[in-house]
């Protein structure tokens, strides 16, 4: 079977850092284009805009679409008219509607929409969803707290409307929750700190439930230094889970259960081309949807001000 010829918008520091290995491993995808306004790959015909792009290779059966998410839309709805498949970076996009509107223009042409929520399919994540599977779940709390200098450094964008502030690495850790979980979960209560010169959060508590009234908390901070925490933790009438590392380590009652190599963007191309083959979509909004309640519901506290 021929490979599926491949074109990225957007040409950043998640592209070289996680696309194009995961890509160049893969034969199911052949690279064959790229569109932004200032990055290229050796090799391969680059074009400021997408538009320009899908003029010159026809060619192409999908798009990965890895520019910020406020942009998103547009070029998602470009590329889905012009008959592509096309994959989502987190966060699928700046809003809930317009994400539900690419959903449904996929779906009315027969096209493969990918929100490719990362964390899901770090190594341990299946294994701790078997576990609170099997077991009544007493709590949980989730603990993700990283340096935004370090790892999103002169990235204005993520401070501006919809770039989503510290929601950015903790829409990750909701990825995994709302995958885990047995039963979905629902905000009840929120804080978000702002820095007084950002319009996005610095850091942020949020408290969920479900219909058993399982107290889930989360706490997101975009201050941390040292030691990154990347955690989730759950008390179970079989003993106490933890999902370390950003999911790349189970605890059982604090012994290591399971451990595996990172391999969260080869596994999400590979899921890409599962579901363009099976021609149906991929496409949950639930991180997204915590994120919007969080900012709906959430206490605004006005923090000191963030200098990058």
């Amino acid at each position: 079977m021929a490979p599926i010829k491949l074109a990225i918008v957007g040409v950043g520091k998640i592209v070289r850092d996680q696309h194009l290995p995961s890509i160049a491993k893969n034969a199911d995808f052949e690279l064959v284009a790229t569109a932004s306004r200032h990055g290229t790959v050796d090799g391969t015909p680059a074009y400021e805009t997408i538009a320009a792009m899908l003029a010159a290779h026809p060619e192409i059966d999908a798009v990965s679409l890895c520019m910020p998410p406020q942009f998103r839309y547009e070029a998602a709805l470009e590329a889905l008219t012009a008959g592509k498949h096309v994959f989502l970076e987190k966060p699928p996009g700046a809003t809930i509607s317009e994400v539900e509107d690419l959903k449904r223009l996929a779906g009315s042409k027969g096209l493969s929409l990918f929100a490719s929520w990362h964390s899901r399919y770090a190594p341990a994540v299946e294994m701790a969803k078997s576990y609170l599977a099997a077991s009544a779940m007493k709590s949980m709390t989730v603990t993700w707290k990283e340096d935004v200098r370090h790892w999103h450094p002169g990235q204005a964008w993520i401070w501006e409307p919809g770039g989503l502030g510290v929601f950015d690495p903790g829409i990750n850790a909701l990825s995994i929750v709302t995958h885990i979980l047995p039963k979905p979960v629902f905000l009840t209560e929120a804080e978000l700190e702002f820095p007084e010169n950002r319009a996005a959060p610095i850091a942020a508590s949020l408290t969920f439930s479900n219909s058993d009234k399982l107290p889930v908390k989360a706490v997101f901070d975009w201050r941390q230094t040292g030691k990154q925490s990347w955690d989730i933790e759950a008390e179970t009438a079989a003993g106490k889970m933890r999902l370390a590392d950003g999911g790349a380590r189970l605890f059982i009652d604090d012994a290591l259960a399971f451990e595996a190599p990172e391999e969260e963007y080869p596994n999400l191309y590979r899921r890409f081309a599962e579901i363009i083959g099976a021609g149906i979509s991929d496409a949950d909004i639930a991180p997204l949807t915590h994120v919007a309640d969080a900012f709906m519901l959430g206490r605004r506290k006005i923090v000191e001000t963030f200098q990058d």
